[in-house]
């Protein structure tokens, strides 16, 4: 009949073991700290892992969460600029601010992965374009749901266009980022 056996492992390994397990957590509490009384080269330890986890996040979360500026894009930056602060402070633990941010990269990721895929998701997440000018005249009830002015599509128009006369212009809008976006008359 086969029986199993229980292996024993020896005092000695197991007191091996605790000290170096003991060794090790001293030396990481010596160099990054615990709490919010850190030395500073604690926080610069910190701060050295942060930014090695910041840039992987940015790598994981891709291009668009740093390059276009939208809504939702803008949310990711500001909670991942105010949570990853925090573990280089030592305001909140630094383990469970790593995976939290982490999450909100995943979410965000997920969340573009399904703009791309369905014009109604990207619609409920940012929005549609709104037309500012069209056939020679602002349109007023847009300008007003965008809360811009006619000054602020003159800004665009110059700053786009490169021109400060409406007569070239065929159309304005507000992107969905909130860019405004001049389009210029077919010349003949």
């Amino acid at each position: 009949m086969n029986r199993m056996h229980a292996t024993r492992v020896h005092p000695y390994f197991i007191d091996r073991f605790n000290i170096q397990n003991t060794l090790a957590m001293h030396l990481l509490n010596d160099i990054f700290g615990t709490g919010k009384e850190l030395t500073t080269l604690q926080m610069c330890s910190r701060g050295i892992i942060v930014f090695i986890v910041s840039w992987l996040l940015i790598r994981l979360s891709g291009r668009r969460s740093f390059g276009l500026g939208t809504p939702l894009d803008n949310i990711i930056v500001i909670l991942l600029g105010t949570l990853l602060g925090r573990a280089v402070v030592g305001a909140s633990p630094f383990i469970p601010i790593i995976a939290v941010s982490t999450l909100i990269v995943l979410l965000h990721r997920l969340a573009a992965m399904l703009m791309v895929r369905s014009e109604k998701f990207a619609r409920l997440f940012e929005g549609r374009k709104i037309v500012l000018f069209q056939s020679g005249r602002f349109q007023k009830e847009n300008m007003d749901k965008g809360l811009v002015c006619k000054e602020d599509v003159m800004q665009g128009v110059r700053k786009s266009a490169l021109t400060n006369d409406l007569n070239d212009i065929d159309k304005v809008y507000m992107e969905r980022n909130g860019e405004i976006s001049p389009i210029k008359k077919q010349k003949d």
